[in-house]
């Protein structure tokens, strides 16, 4: 008897997922939770075990295609059996199922906000004018006919916004959010829309000596994602210079006792503590802006970003105020670990209140990184490096580092992230040993 192999819906919000590799090929024998194939979502990557053991008859969907989840994937059969001469290939692109979640529907819209069957651009069953160029516009702008009207309004395209719907679908909700965050509103006067942007260059020249390649998924999510940040929140940066004298004899007296329970001491450990601590004395870092609403999470859940080779991941410590340092050592390396290995859970990259990334790993001074909504504030650790520096009037050469916070300025204010770096100067400067 087979096995169908389906696409796993990874995480409540995730409506689908797409095939990045297959570790396994047709004709293979393959043992119960044996990984079978790998793939992305808007989430996380992760490796999908066989359901079953037996030999793989069938692979219906290619490396690189995007399938609703509990799409059919593949076939497994018993021990034995051998595949069909056609088993090995593979439907084209967009042939293994519609977008729509399993139900058929999103649930995140109310009955105005119905899509209709047709698609945007098409009136009465005539033929469009202009379909959209990829699959993620055709999701945005298949949308209700109100939306498309509030965009048409104010002058919006839908395919620029990032939505809270089935695959990035753009709800009434999302329009009008956007709308109140200040796009020019509607009005028959030209000045009310906006100013229309020249297209940028093109990337290359007929003739020139190039090599293109196509944006993995991970990367073209993190670009969406950027971009979207960027639109949303007015960024702006403090940086302190921090000691890291005192941290540093913590770390070389403790590293072999945390070493012996099975976890390194590092740096971001630190970091870690003395943030979460600040956080908890500054709750406008833990928030989020819903409108003219402030919502003050009351959990802090600390996002430790993790560099790949194809991007950036950021798990997330939930609770991590409660933690204490040897608590935070082992999380913070768990989590990274199983990051690189592609072992993390949906839920462990969702629902973050405060992120820390660490570009100084790779020698950068410091750097100045972007807030991953709806977060309002993101800190930067750069390198540590033995400087000259001034000490009660004397010259000694210290261990530094630049702490550079990312902030919404709709909500934190120059002197806010201030006070919030100068106590996390403190902490860290003066880092409490009875904690280590």
């Amino acid at each position: 008897m087979s096995t169908d192999v389906v696409m796993p819906q990874m995480g409540e919000s995730i409506a689908e997922g797409t095939v990045v590799r297959w570790i396994k090929k047709v004709g293979d024998v393959i043992d119960k939770d044996e990984p079978l194939f790998e793939i992305s979502t808007d989430k996380v990557d992760a490796e999908i075990p066989s359901p079953g053991a037996g030999v793989l008859l069938e692979i219906k969907v290619k490396e690189g295609e995007t399938v609703p989840v509990n799409s059919i994937v593949a076939v497994i059969g018993a021990e034995g059996e051998k595949p069909t001469a056609s088993a090995a290939s593979v439907p084209a692109s967009g042939q293994a199922g519609s977008t729509s979640g399993p139900d058929g529907s999103d649930g995140s819209d109310s009955p105005e906000d119905a899509p209709e069957n047709d698609a945007p651009g098409r009136a009465n069953g005539a033929p469009a004018s202009a379909e959209p160029a990829t699959l993620d516009d055709l999701r945005r702008t298949r949308s209700s006919p109100l939306v498309r009207k509030m965009a048409k309004e104010h002058g919006i395209d839908i395919r620029n916004l990032s939505g809270t719907g089935i695959s990035g679908r753009v709800t009434k909700k999302d329009m009008a959010e956007f709308i109140a965050r200040g796009v020019p509103a509607p009005a028959g006067s030209p000045a009310a829309r906006p100013a229309p942007t020249a297209p940028p260059p093109p990337a290359f020249k007929p003739g020139e000596n190039v090599r293109i390649e196509k944006m993995g998924i991970m990367r073209k999510k993190i670009a969406e994602h950027m971009v979207m940040s960027v639109h949303t929140s007015p960024h702006v940066y403090s940086a302190y210079e921090v000691d890291f004298g005192k941290i540093d004899k913590l770390r070389q007296a403790k590293k072999a006792e945390y070493e012996a329970a099975g976890t390194k001491l590092t740096y971001t450990t630190f970091i870690a503590k003395a943030t979460v601590d600040t956080i908890r004395e500054f709750p406008f870092s833990n928030a989020s802006l819903d409108g003219e609403n402030i919502v003050y999470k009351r959990d802090i859940n600390l996002g430790i970003a993790v560099a790949l080779d194809s991007g950036l991941i950021v798990p997330v410590i939930r609770n991590a105020d409660e933690k204490n340092l040897l608590g935070l050592s082992r999380a913070i390396q768990d989590l990274a670990q199983r990051a690189r290995t592609k072992q993390l859970k949906p839920e462990e990259v969702q629902g973050g209140t405060f992120t820390i990334t660490n570009p100084g790993i790779f020698g950068a001074v410091f750097g100045l990184p972007i807030i991953s909504q709806p977060q309002v504030a993101i800190l930067g650790v750069g390198s540590v490096d033995k400087r000259v520096v001034v000490v009660d009037d004397m010259i000694a050469v210290r261990p530094m580092c630049y702490l550079t916070l990312g902030y919404d300025h709709r909500l934190i204010d120059g002197a806010d992230a201030g006070r919030f770096l100068q106590a996390l100067k403190n902490r860290l400067q003066n880092f409490d040993e009875s904690w280590v």
